[in-house]
């Protein structure tokens, strides 16, 4: 047997595990949904995991988000798999009728954009709740706050809020956070929806 200098399994950050979580729940064939499409990193992943059958709805306000993962998805050879939209993550119901597994947000700014253009409370709050009402039995929806800055910090405590009085014949509410990570680091959400 070939010995290698990985480890069996190494605790990473928040968006490792929720990465972890979708790797589980997303299955070929599936649609689902990204959020905060970025620079196209989650939406890649996804269009991946759903494979050849499966589709990804993909989120963002910035034009400049849109550009960087429509590039990466066809260099990769993905683009069919991939319905893009230039809108806030608020709006994936007039986008989205059908039912999908998984939601993922990976909320705060565009990396490598404009600190000032963050996600808000208000347009997560609303975006979430419509993001439950799409997943199907046993979806998930999966959320990684970042808490290093004013509006992210404002996110995070109000979705503790919104995610505790969730009901829990209905959901199964998972709070991730690293303890001795410092202030500001990401803490991920994973919710899965029981009916």
């Amino acid at each position: 047997m070939e010995e290698t200098n990985q480890p069996a399994y190494e605790l990473k950050s928040a968006r490792y595990l929720a990465r972890e979580v979708l790797l589980r729940a997303v299955r070929p064939g599936d649609r689902v949904v990204d959020a905060t499409m970025g620079n196209g990193h989650d939406t890649l992943f996804l269009c991946e995991a759903v494979g050849p059958g499966g589709h990804v709805y993909a989120f963002d306000v910035q034009p400049q988000a849109l550009q960087n993962t429509e590039r990466l998805l066809e260099e990769n050879g993905l683009r069919d798999r991939a319905s893009l939209f230039q809108a806030g993550h608020q709006e994936m119901d007039r986008h989205v009728s059908e039912p999908v597994q998984a939601v993922v947000f990976n909320l705060g700014w565009l990396p490598g954009g404009r600190h000032e253009v963050t996600t808000l409370w208000e347009t997560t709050r609303e975006a979430v709740l419509k993001a439950l009402d799409l997943l199907r039995p046993m979806g998930v929806l999966v959320l990684c706050a970042y808490p290093g800055h004013a509006e992210g910090a404002r996110e995070l405590q109000e979705l503790i809020g919104l995610f505790s009085g969730l009901s829990n014949r209905e959901y199964n509410v998972l709070h991730q956070r690293f303890l001795n990570a410092g202030p500001g680091a990401p803490e991920c959400f994973v919710i899965q929806k029981q009916l």
